[in-house]
């Protein structure tokens, strides 16, 4: 057994193995390839200053080993992509790696748009291959493709000898991926450039390349016919579907239930999010593990901790216990009363305990730690589902319908199982006060908030321009307060500068605290994005490709926020994979 993922980049240790692993099997099976020790990490650094996205997509077995890989460019501006490689293990051959990568492949370029797909193949002609076993093998990968229909083009110059002293020609081979339009003469001799320039240097007025293209004269191009494989052969395997978003949510959430007229922070924010989102043909939802309160005790305070569970728990069923006495708090003389004590661990007036209120804190900490998790398996892109939402809990306060804070519980964990540095960005409407308090003195988690301004929004505190951390942590916490009217296009200048400051922390990974309450018409925001908006911050993020954990907070709208979500995690994928799940949603 194997499974698929994709690799964004170069940011993970777990990925920067993985990109090592690939790259010996690589060599081993293209020994030329031995003096470019970094090929494929250079291909994947330097995707974000080229024209166009490499893929790579891994096969992973027990223990995580490397089993297969396939890279591929996909030519965004033609419209088209190139397989570079695919190769598996020696010992994994016939075995239905190959296919699976391949079927992957197809599947995730036909996501993206492409048009086709161009590969190279050693030639089956005879005359140009003179040892036996070579030629059979040549005709065996023929027949492998020919079972997805790419077949060779023929009637040009490509696989033609016409370089002297150089070795055969490949066959260049043609995949329409599924589609019925003929392959037009334009379309190949710019193809064609793109793989003699870009894959093999030539200069693009060099004799070669011209003689090449001036041969492409049948339009549309010619397909040769199939040769091997049989009409039986030919028929498609079930495709082994490449969920690009992993999702998590818990059934718990829906424990705090707080009635009351005005109280907006209501289970059916996560009902309706999770059915828009579920009827995306491309998320698989995981099951949520148990990670007991040692990860919530490694950034709030135990004291907190306690009195939360304790308290809650006593409370009999039904009751709702608001904070009303706020004492002068002094760490050494917490009230002795603990319904008087409400108030010295809440920051505001309209957020309740009650019995259920722990046991949902709990499970929305579960989520967000069973995403970061598979965060550190490989998984490039997960969406913990949280609720109660938990960005406004800092290490000794809970508050703003927050009681612990997800998003940074994940970063520690995440910062513990990667052992690099760890970004939150919050781009909720609200100031991401938790894990700005939380990491307030540390250099190793780098927190940056993008929300309406103190001076009128929520929490009133905290959030201002010059807050930057302390000690150690002097420069490592950001903020960027905008005005009350706020559109698309000064969310997203606001957004661009955000996102350089994570880029040049370099982390290893990414925790965006989701907040859709800055579209437009929320009840809880003054911001007015819209869906094309969401789609574009979700793009943006997802283009960094750093691993990315997206935790839900705010977002209240319960007639949008359906697809609000899915327009924010559809503009995620595609920049980060190149590719929109499922389809356009309005």
């Amino acid at each position: 057994m194997f499974r698929i993922s994709h690799v964004l980049g170069t940011h993970r240790e777990h990925d920067r193995r993985s990109i090592a692993e690939v790259q010996a099997l690589l060599v081993a099976a293209f020994p030329d390839l031995a003096d470019v020790p970094d090929y494929v990490e250079k291909k994947l650094a330097e995707q974000t200053t080229r024209v166009y996205p490499t893929v790579l997509l891994i096969a992973h077995g027990p223990r995580d080993r490397v089993m297969g890989f396939a890279l591929a460019d996909h030519f965004e501006w033609l419209g088209y992509a190139y397989l570079d490689f695919i190769v598996t293990q020696a010992e994994q051959r016939g075995r239905g790696l190959g296919g699976g990568l391949y079927e992957a492949l197809r599947q995730d370029l036909m996501a993206r748009g492409a048009k086709g797909l161009f590969l190279e193949v050693p030639t089956d002609d005879p005359p140009q291959v003179a040892t036996p076993a070579i030629l059979k093998t040549n005709k065996n990968r023929l027949k492998f493709y020919e079972r997805y229909d790419a077949r060779p083009i023929i009637g040009t110059l490509y696989d033609q000898p016409i370089r002297p002293g150089k070795p055969p020609e490949p066959r260049l081979l043609y995949d329409p991926l599924d589609r019925a339009e003929p392959l037009g003469a334009k379309a190949v001799k710019k193809v064609m450039e793109a793989i003699l320039t870009l894959r093999y240097n030539y200069a693009a007025d060099s004799d070669y390349v011209r003689q090449v293209l001036a041969s492409v004269a049948d339009d549309p191009v010619k397909i040769r016919k199939p040769l091997y494989a049989s009409p039986e052969e030919k028929a498609y395997k079930i495709p082994r579907r490449l969920q690009p978003l992993k999702v998590f949510c818990s059934a718990r959430h829906s424990l705090h239930h707080v009635r009351e007229r005005g109280y907006v922070e209501r289970p059916a924010r996560v009902d309706v999010i999770l059915k828009a989102v579920e009827e995306l043909p491309d998320v698989e939802r995981l099951k949520v593990r148990n990670f007991g309160e040692g990860p919530i005790r490694a950034v709030h305070d135990a004291d907190f901790v306690n009195f939360v569970r304790d308290y809650c728990l006593e409370l009999p069923e039904g009751e709702l216990v608001y904070p009303y006495v706020f004492p002068i708090r002094r760490a050494d003389r917490p009230p002795h009363d603990r319904r008087r004590r409400v108030g010295y661990y809440c920051i505001d007036t309209f957020t309740p305990l009650s019995k259920d209120a722990y046991k949902a804190a709990r499970a929305a900490v579960n989520v967000a730690l069973s995403g970061a998790a598979e965060i550190v398996k490989g998984e490039p892109l997960v969406y913990s589902l949280c609720r109660p939402p938990g960005h406004h809990a800092e290490r000794d306060t809970y508050g703003g319908f927050c009681y612990f804070c997800n998003g940074a519980i994940a970063a520690q964990y995440l910062r513990t199982k990667l052992g690099g540095k760890v970004a939150i960005l919050d781009i909720d409407y609200h100031h991401g006060n938790g894990a700005q308090d939380i990491f307030w003195e540390r250099s190793d988690v780098l927190t940056v908030s993008i929300h309406g301004h103190p001076n009128f929004a929520y929490p009133y505190f905290s959030g201002f321009a010059d807050e930057i951390g302390e000690g150690e942590g002097k420069g490592f916490n950001r903020n960027f307060p905008l005005p009350e009217d706020v559109l698309d296009g000064r969310y997203l200048e606001e957004l661009d500068e955000a996102l350089a400051v994570v880029r040049k922390f370099q982390p290893e990974a990414l925790v965006v605290s989701l907040g859709l309450d800055i579209a437009k018409a929320d009840p809880t925001g003054s911001w007015s994005l819209t869906p094309d908006g969401l789609f574009e911050v979700g793009r943006r993020i997802g283009a960094m490709k750093y691993p990315t954990l997206l935790v839900q907070e705010g977002g209240y709208n319960i007639r949008f926020l359906g697809r609000n979500a899915v327009r924010m995690l559809t503009g995620v994928c595609a920049g980060a994979l190149g590719r929109r799940i499922g389809r356009s949603v309005r």
